[in-house]
C-alpha cells in the first residue's frame, strides 16, 4: 500500500511554490491471530490439531491459542503441556469459538455449529460421507471461510495431509495384522512375517496407493511375502520403484486374486474411490474359500470397503469373524496412534498459521498460496467447491473469480 504527500519547493526567479508529489511505501501489518482449538466430539477421534510444540511455535510467533481443556487428552497431551507452550486453557467450548481461527480434526457437531461466529475460519475435515446439506447452508449463512485438510495441496500437488495420514494408516495395519494373527482366538498363536526355516506369511494387499506402498514396505521389512494388485499399471509401476524391489504385482483379475486369496495368511483393502463408494473386488464366496484364521483388515470402510463381507467396526470393539476370518473394518486407523497422528497435523498446521499471520489477512494468504487456495470450499459465505456445489445442489462460484474481482 502507498500513500502520498507534497513537498513544496521554490522553483524559477519568481519564487513561486510549486508541489512536488513524494510516495511513501507502508509496510505490510502482521496480523495477530488468535486460534481456538476445541476438544473433539466426534467418537473415536483421538487427534488433535495442535501438538504443545506447534502451540508454542504459534504464540512465539505473537499469536494467541485458546485450548478447551482435555482437548489433547486422548492424543497423551495433558493441559499442562499446552499451558507451558503458551496456550490459554479454558473449560468450554463457548470460549474456544470466541477465536478467529477454529482447527479441529472432525468436522462440526450441531452443537459446534450453532457457536460458530460469522466471519469466523473454519479449518477441520469436511467427511462428505456423513455430511448434510444444512451443514453447508449454515456456514454459508453466517458467511465463514471455511478449508478441508483433505483437499489442501503443497508445491508438488499433493494432498500432503492425507498422504500423512495414509503413511500412518500403512504402517499401523501390519501391526495390526501381527496382533490379531498372533491372538489365540482370533488368529491361531501365528507370528507374523518370516525367518530360516519357516514359510513367511503371505500378504495380498488391494490397491497401490499410499497405504499399500506404506503397508507393504512394513510387511517386507518383517520378512513377509507380499501381492500386490491395482487397475493402475501406472500405480504398480511407481509402487515397484519407491519399493525398489520387485514384489508381485498384478492386475485386479478375479481368478488370479481368487488364487493368492486362498494362500493368503492378511489381506489388506487399500482402494480409494475418487467418485465416492469402493468397488467390492472380494466377494463373500472368495472369503469363504480363504484360510481359518486369516486376517482381512479393510482401509477402504471409510468409503463402503471393497470386501462384500465387510461391516463397519469401531476402536472399541475392532473386529468380527465371518466364514472364519477375522475382519478389521474400523474407518479413521491413525486415530489408533493419536499421539504420532497428532505430530502429523501440528508439522502441517503450524508453519501455514504463521504465514496466514505475516500475510496480514486469509484473502492475501489465499492470492499467493494455490495449494491452500484449493483446500477452500466455502470464502465469505459464498460455496466455492463444485463437487459439494453438485452433490447437494447449491449454487457455487470459482474462487479464483471470487479472489480476481476482490
Amino acid at each position: 500500500m502507498e500513500t502520498s504527500h507534497h513537498e513544496y519547493k521554490f522553483f524559477g526567479p519568481s519564487g513561486a511554490l510549486l508541489p512536488k508529489e513524494e510516495m511513501l511505501e507502508v509496510s505490510k501489518r502482521k496480523s495477530n491471530l488468535i486460534i481456538g482449538i476445541p476438544k473433539e466430539t466426534m467418537l473415536m477421534e483421538t487427534r488433535v490439531s495442535l501438538a504443545p510444540e506447534g502451540v508454542a511455535l504459534i504464540v512465539q510467533n505473537g499469536h494467541r491459542v485458546i485450548v478447551e481443556t482435555k482437548a489433547g487428552e486422548n492424543a497423551y497431551f495433558p493441559d499442562n503441556e499446552y499451558a507451558e507452550a503458551g496456550a490459554e486453557i479454558v473449560a468450554t467450548a463457548n470460549e474456544v469459538f470466541e477465536a478467529d481461527i477454529i482447527l479441529k480434526i472432525a468436522p462440526l457437531s450441531d452443537i459446534e455449529l450453532e457457536l460458530v461466529k460469522p466471519g469466523q475460519i473454519l479449518i477441520s475435515t469436511v467427511t462428505m460421507a456423513v455430511q448434510r446439506e444444512e451443514y453447508f447452508r449454515t456456514l454459508m449463512r453466517k458467511k465463514v471461510t471455511a478449508l478441508s485438510f483433505e483437499m489442501i495441496k503443497d508445491k508438488m500437488n499433493t494432498f500432503p495431509l492425507l498422504r500423512s495420514m495414509s503413511e500412518i494408516a500403512g504402517n499401523t495395519v501390519i501391526l495390526i495384522a501381527g496382533e490379531f494373527l498372533a491372538d489365540k482366538k482370533y488368529g491361531k498363536g501365528r507370528m507374523f512375517g518370516g525367518f530360516s526355516g519357516i514359510t513367511p506369511t503371505e500378504i495380498v494387499i488391494l490397491g497401490a496407493g499410499t497405504v499399500g506402498e506404506f503397508a507393504a514396505r512394513a510387511a517386507m521389512g518383517l520378512g513377509a511375502w507380499v501381492k500386490v494388485f491395482d487397475n493402475s499399471i501406472y500405480k504398480l509401476r511407481r509402487l515397484q520403484n519407491n519399493l525398489n524391489s520387485r514384489v508381485f504385482t498384478s492386475i485386479i483379475q478375479p481368478k488370479i486374486l481368487l488364487k493368492s486369496l486362498k494362500t493368503a495368511d492378511v489381506a489388506i483393502g487399500a482402494i480409494h474411490s475418487r467418485l465416492g463408494r469402493t468397488p467390492v473386488f472380494v466377494t463373500d464366496d472368495m472369503v469363504k474359500q480363504m484360510k481359518q484364521g486369516s486376517v482381512i483388515i479393510d482401509v477402504s470402510i471409510d468409503q463402503g470397503g471393497c470386501f462384500e463381507t465387510s461391516s463397519l467396526t469401531n476402536h472399541a470393539e475392532p473386529v468380527f469373524q465371518k466364514h472364519g476370518v477375522t475382519h478389521y473394518c474400523v474407518p479413521n486407523i491413525a486415530s489408533r496412534v493419536p499421539h504420532t497422528a497428532s505430530y502429523a497435523f501440528s508439522n502441517f498446521f503450524a508453519p501455514v498459521l504463521i504465514n496466514l499471520g505475516e500475510s496480514g489477512s486469509i484473502l492475501s494468504l489465499l492470492k499467493t498460496d494455490q495449494g491452500i487456495r484449493h483446500g477452500v470450499y466455502i470464502f465469505n459465505g459464498a460455496l466455492t467447491n463444485q463437487h459439494i456445489g453438485e452433490h447437494y445442489s447449491l449454487p457455487y462460484q470459482d474462487i479464483e473469480l471470487l479472489l480476481t474481482a476482490l
